[in-house]
This record gives C-alpha cells, structure tokens and sequence, in this order.
C-alpha cells in the first residue's frame, strides 16, 4: 500500500528534477515538396498522396500523442516518406545528370540547438536517420559524400544498393527531361508535449542537377532550424534562393529579435525574400502555432494538433 502511495510521489519528482513536465500540447506539421503539381492528375494519384500524407501524420502523431519527443516524431515521419517512391527523398529520388541519386538531409532540435546534416550520399536508405546519428553521435554537424558513408559505416549503419533509390518514373523522367528541373523535398516540424521543438528535412534535390549540387536542405539555417525560444521551420523549393536568404534562421531571427510573429515572419520571407514559385516552408512556433505558406503552384502539406485539428492539402483550398 506504501508502495502505491509513494509511486506518484517519486513519479512527481522525477518530472520535477528533469524538467519534464507536460503541457499536454503537441503539434505536427508535415511538407511533400513544393511545385507545379496538376489540378488535373488523375483522381486515383491525388489519393495516393493524401493517403500517404496522412500516414505520415498517423506515425508522428502517434509517438507526440504518447509523450514521444518532437526529435523522434519528425525523424520516423520523414523515414516513412523516405521510404515512399512517390516523394522526392529517399527510394524515388530524382536523378542527377549522371544518372544516380545523391541525398541530402538534415534535423535539428530547438532544446539545445544540437543538429546533424549530410549530403551527397547514395547507399544510405534513411538519410535523415545518419543525419541524426552525425547529431548524436559525432562531435561535428556536417558530413559529405563519402566521408558521410564512412561515418555511416563505422556506426554500422546498414547500405544499400544505389540501385534501391531508382523507380520506374524517375528513370523515366531523366531519360526524358534532360534539361527540365523538379524541385521536391519532404520536412516535418513538431512541438512535443515538454515544449520542446524540432525540424527534419529530406530530399534528393534538383532532377538533372550536377553531382556533387548541394541545395538549402542540409545547410542549417537555410533549410532547416529549430530553436524552443521562437519555431522550428523546414523549407522546399529553389535550393539556391533559400539558402542565399538563409530563410529558415531569418523567420526565427525575425521572431527573436523584432518580434514578428509565426505566420509574418514567413510571410516576410515567402513573398517578400523570395521570389515568385520559389518554393515554401511549413513552421511551428514555440506555443504551438503554426503556418504553412508557399509561392508556388502547390504544396504537399498536412498538419494535426492535439485539439483535434488536422487536414492534408495539395493546392489552395
């Protein structure tokens, strides 16, 4: 009986000394790349997207639901959409000019401003997941090509067959598309229930872009950035524009220093730093509000919270 009764009491005090009390708040928001998608695709390719949309959220939803951290919620959302051909990262990535696929990622948590980033790499099934062990388990930040795979390798992360990457349509679209650019990446952002924020994004880049082409992906504060004092933003779009206007740190920068709030912040960078069909971000500030904004054609897109919202979305409704 004794036991009963002091089980609470040390249960209290754990969460006490570790700072882990609970807000009972959570919220996640999730990108598959911004573009020119057609309003007129067939129905049954729409719904493949949404379906797969809302898997995301399912997964993410269900670790921030049962007191799981934003780190690991925005981490397993952007391993389901790695390993999902229909988006931009991961299995399904676009192709170089050369042929091949050369992944980039990047996470970063808004707790301590710890993150991990890689690029150029080919054998590495979840490159969000080594860019976290870069993160976690490395003293650095940034890992490259084959340095990155080294590292992967000596942490015994397991490769695959660069071959995994290709799918039937991105083979084809190269063959095809010689000199036309796709643009595409997936990203999540995530409030957890301990106010602690986070950012993940992923992607295979520009289709036919030159080997060794590094986008804003895993340039922390180009692409990705977390910080628990203001949000935690992931982008999509023109690598290049975003990494030149450093967009994802000037929201937080904006918030931080000049007091803008979530949604004028990145409405700043969108239509004003940015130029038209650039790209967008999806952002989520530190008590729990969040946007979802862009200046192209469409946005994959979908969000939940713990009050019940939640919605996927491809064009403006």
């Amino acid at each position: 009986m004794k036991t009963k009764l002091l089980f609470p009491f040390f249960l209290f005090l754990f969460c006490l000394l570790t700072n882990a009390q609970t807000t009972g708040k959570y919220v996640l928001v999730i990108h598959g790349g911004a573009g020119g998608m057609d309003e007129n695709m067939p129905d049954s390719l729409k719904q493949e997207y949404l379906s797969s949309l809302n898997k995301a959220l399912e997964i993410g939803e269900q670790i921030l639901a049962n007191d799981g951290t934003a780190i690991d919620a925005v981490e397993k959302v952007i391993n389901y959409l790695e390993d999902n051909p229909l988006f931009n990262a991961g299995k399904g990535s676009v192709l170089t000019s050369e042929g091949k696929a050369e992944m980039d990622a990047a996470i970063m948590s808004g707790k301590d401003l710890s993150c991990g980033a890689v690029t150029g790499v080919r054998k590495i099934k979840n490159p969000i997941s080594l860019a976290r062990a870069v993160m976690e388990k490395s003293q650095h930040v940034f890992f490259a090509g084959e340095g990155a795979e080294k590292f992967a390798k000596e942490i015994g992360f397991k490769f695959v067959n660069p071959k995994y990457f290709i799918v039937e349509n991105r083979y084809e679209t190269w063959l095809k598309e010689i000199k036309k650019k796709k643009k595409g990446t997936v990203g999540a952002v995530a409030l957890d229930k301990f106010g602690n924020l986070a950012a993940a994004t992923s992607t295979g880049g520009m289709s036919m872009k030159k080997p060794g082409r590094v986008g804003d992906v895993p340039v922390i504060g180009a692409g990705t950035y977390a910080n628990n004092k203001t949000c935690a933003v992931s982008c999509t779009g023109w690598g290049e524009k975003f990494i030149k206007n450093t967009v994802a740190f000037n929201v937080s920068a904006m918030m931080e220093y000049k007091n803008m709030n979530l949604r004028d912040a990145v409405s700043e960078m969108i239509n004003n730093r940015l130029s038209p069909d650039d790209g967008g971000l999806i952002a989520v500030d530190k008590d729990g509000n969040f946007t979802l904004q862009y200046n192209t054609k469409s946005m994959l897109r979908g969000y939940v919270t713990s009050d019940g919202k939640r919605d996927v979305i491809i064009w403006q409704k």
